[in-house]
Formats: structure tokens, C-alpha cells, sequence
């Protein structure tokens, strides 16, 4: 039986919460959404036949500023995992300092068995339902799996048609409503590679801070979708060396390093990275003898079954979620520096911000404007999680962030009076 997603972030707050000294009133605020949404949509298909599907949306805290977080379409999305995301989101923002608190939102759906019609009618009518409680000033979603700038797009529409019908006069830009949009409607310049990116700068203040990774570490990532492939690329421009990535269906590995165009290439033509190279499993990718092991892609992948078999130094956790808490104990003791993905994986949502400020302010920025802006706020998020693992260097690099996300959530409720 899978882990509960919600029980490994409840955990995790729980841990952190001791070391606070947080009051059970604060933990049992903080362990829940401050409100769940939930209802079952009815979508016209093709045929004529009307499907329903179950769609979510958890809004953690919004102590700090809007919602934020993405919604999903996949067959697994469920309560218990957008409750999860969303507390997860709360703590990433957090982390990078930008004004918003968590949310995530989901529909329980394979995309792939929907044509287009179907695909744009089903984000309609999931934006046309949410548009009660989503806004520029309440919460902001974005894209996530299986949903992208075009589904973005749709919603936005959706919105803004029921905005204008109801108030005839728009108080704000309505596509602040949404990030991850196509840049035709608002989208920022450098939002494709932000996360990324944002874990290549981390991996720079490694490279800086620890003897555990060097120029000449090599890296493995798991999942090759949008966030592994920019990582990849970024590391390999960047003279470090890419010795191994997967997706869905196995991966390939090149001691002597892996031409990444050349492997994309053969990707879009036969539908997997398999065929250039020695192939290995996507779990025995997770074992490899490498320096830094990069997850990119699904979630609970390092368990507390496996998480004794990593060789990797490092991990730099890109996907949301790929380190089970049995996992975390298993690595801390091993010495094995994980660094979390509230901070790894927070260059999207932070390039997110950056859109809806641009949205609300009507001024756009050229794309090296947006990277330098994002490694200016990575390399601060970073920092203040090095500064808590020097002093207390027994703990692990996620209870390091947590203590500073938490730590800022905390006392922005305690000065509003929520706690």
C-alpha cells in the first residue's frame, strides 16, 4: 500500500514543531487546510454522454499572501495527496520568501484519454466551479502534471468571460488569477526552465558550500519531463557531468557522460530515452554510484526500503515529495545531504511570482532579468538554510528549511492573531 502523502507532511510538521516548541493549538492549525474544496464536474464528451469527474482544491494558509499551488490532472489525484501538496506549498513559499501561502488543486482524470475538446471542456468547467474561491488576492493556481500553459489558457478565458458577465466593470487583471500562462496573455519569459534552473543554482551553492560536490561530480535524474530536462541541461552548460537520466519507462547511463540533445532527439522520435546507451531500471537508477542523485519526477521514489542502498552524496530533490520520511532518517544518518524540495524545486513557483507581479503591474521583464531575479532569491533561500545547518549540523538540510518556512509562517500568525 502506498505511503499517505498527507501522513509523511503531517510528520515532517510534527518534527519541525518540537524543535519550535510549537503549542498544540499551532500544530493542529497548522496540520490542516484552512479550507477544502471538493465536487464532481460534469463534462460533455464527444459523443454526446456526460462524464463526471471528482475534482479538488486544498488552500492550506494564507497567512502570508494568496493560495498558490498547481492543479493536476492524473487517475491518482486524491484528497489525501492535494492536502498534502498544498501544506507542502505553504512551506515553499516560505522558504523563498515570496507573499503567498499553499494551495493544490487536482481532477481525477487520465488526460490522455481525452481528445482536445474534451481536455479544454473539462478545465472550463474546473475553472468555471473554482472561480468562487480562486483570484488574484485569494489564490493563484498554476500548471502541474498533466496540465500546462494551455490548459492555463482556457481557464483563464473561463474567468474572465464569468468576471465580466457578473461585474461588468474588472477591479484587477483577471489573468493574474493564474501563472504558468502562454506569454500571448501574461505569461513571464523564463517560466519553462524556472525550476529547473532553480535547481541548478542550488546545486551551484553546493558546489560552494560543501566538499561533497565539485565541478567534476557526477549526476544522475530521474524523470526527463520539463523540470529534469532543463536541470540537465543547465548542469551540463554549467561543466558538470550528466551521467545517467530516465523516463517513464527506464533510463539510460554513460559513465563517461551523456550527450542530452542527442538522447532528447532520440526521445521524440521513439518515445522513450532507451536505445543509445546501457539501460537501467528507474529503480536502479535511484542506487547508482553517482555524487548527486536529482529525482525529477514522482513522488515517495527514495523509501525507507531503498533509501539504504543510495550511494549518491547528495540528492537534490526536484520532484515533489521523492523522500519518504523513514527515507530522511535512513540518509541523515548515513551522512547523505538531501536538500529538500520546498527549496530545490521552489525556482517554478518563484517565477510564478514573478508573473503575477508583472500581471498586477502591467510591466514585463526581458528573460535574463527574470533569472537574475531568481538567483538572487534562491541563493537567499539557500543561505538562510545554510545558516540553520551550521548550527545545528546533526539535523537534515528539509528540517533546516522547515525550521526558517515554518518559523515565518508561524509568527505571521501570531502578529495577524490567528493563533
Amino acid at each position: 500500500m502506498p505511503e499517505s502523502l498527507y501522513k509523511n507532511a503531517v510528520s515532517q510538521l510534527k518534527e519541525v514543531a518540537k524543535l519550535l516548541k510549537l503549542s498544540k493549538k499551532e500544530v493542529d492549525y497548522l496540520s490542516k487546510p484552512e479550507r477544502f474544496h471538493k465536487n464532481t464536474l460534469r463534462v460533455k464528451m464527444d459523443n454526446g454522454a456526460i462524464r463526471q469527474f471528482k475534482a479538488f482544491r486544498s488552500q492550506h494558509n494564507s497567512a502570508r499572501g494568496p493560495y498558490k499551488g498547481g492543479i493536476r490532472f492524473h487517475p491518482q489525484v486524491s484528497q489525501d495527496e492535494v492536502m498534502a501538496l498544498s501544506m507542502w506549498m505553504s512551506w515553499k513559499t516560505a522558504v523563498v520568501g515570496i507573499p503567498y501561502g499553499g494551495g493544490k488543486g487536482g481532477v481525477v482524470v487520465d488526460p490522455g484519454e481525452l481528445s482536445v475538446g474534451e481536455l479544454e471542456r473539462l478545465s472550463r468547467t474546473y475553472a468555471g466551479w473554482a472561480g468562487k474561491f480562486i483570484g488574484p488576492w485569494t489564490d493563484v493556481p498554476a500548471p502541474d502534471v498533466n496540465t500546462d500553459s494551455q490548459v492555463m489558457a482556457w481557464m483563464v478565458d473561463e474567468i474572465e468571460k464569468t468576471q465580466t458577465s457578473k461585474t461588468q466593470k474588472l477591479q484587477v487583471n483577471p489573468r493574474a488569477t493564474f501563472t504558468g500562462k502562454p506569454l500571448e496573455i501574461g505569461g513571464s519569459q523564463g517560466r519553462e526552465e524556472a525550476t529547473g534552473l532553480g535547481g541548478f543554482y542550488t546545486l551551484e551553492k553546493l558546489t560552494h558550500h560543501s566538499s561533497l560536490v565539485t565541478r567534476n561530480s557526477t549526476i544522475a535524474v530521474q524523470g526527463i519531463g520539463n523540470v529534469g530536462y532543463w536541470f540537465a541541461k543547465f548542469v551540463s552548460d554549467g561543466g558538470y557531468k550528466v551521467v545517467a537520466i530516465s523516463d517513464s519507462k527506464g533510463g539510460v547511463y554513460n559513465p563517461k557522460g551523456i550527450d542530452l540533445e542527442k538522447v532528447m532527439e532520440h526521445k521524440k522520435k521513439t518515445g522513450s530515452v532507451l536505445g543509445l546507451y546501457h539501460e537501467l531500471t528507474n529503480q536502479e537508477l535511484i542506487t547508482l554510484n553517482v555524487d548527486v542523485l536529482v529525482p525529477a519526477a514522482l513522488e515517495n521514489v527514495i523509501t525507507g526500503e531503498n533509501a539504504k542502498d543510495v550511494k549518491a552524496k547528495v540528492i537534490i530533490e526536484l520532484a515533489n515529495g521523492p523522500v519518504a520520511p523513514k527515507a530522511d532518517e535512513i540518509l541523515l544518518r548515513r551522512k547523505i545531504l538531501s536538500v529538500p524540495d520546498v527549496l530545490a524545486n521552489a525556482g517554478g513557483v518563484t517565477v510564478s511570482y514573478f508573473e503575477w507581479v508583472q500581471n498586477l503591474s502591467g510591466y514585463y521583464w526581458e528573460k535574463q532579468e527574470v533569472f537574475e531575479k531568481l538567483k538572487i532569491i534562491m541563493d537567499r533561500a539557500f543561505a538562510e538554510m545554510w545558516h540553520v545547518h551550521l548550527d545545528k549540523p546533526r539535523l537534515s538540510l528539509r528540517m533546516c528549511a522547515y525550521i526558517n518556512a515554518v518559523s515565518k509562517v508561524v509568527s505571521v500568525m501570531r502578529v495577524l492573531g490567528r493563533i
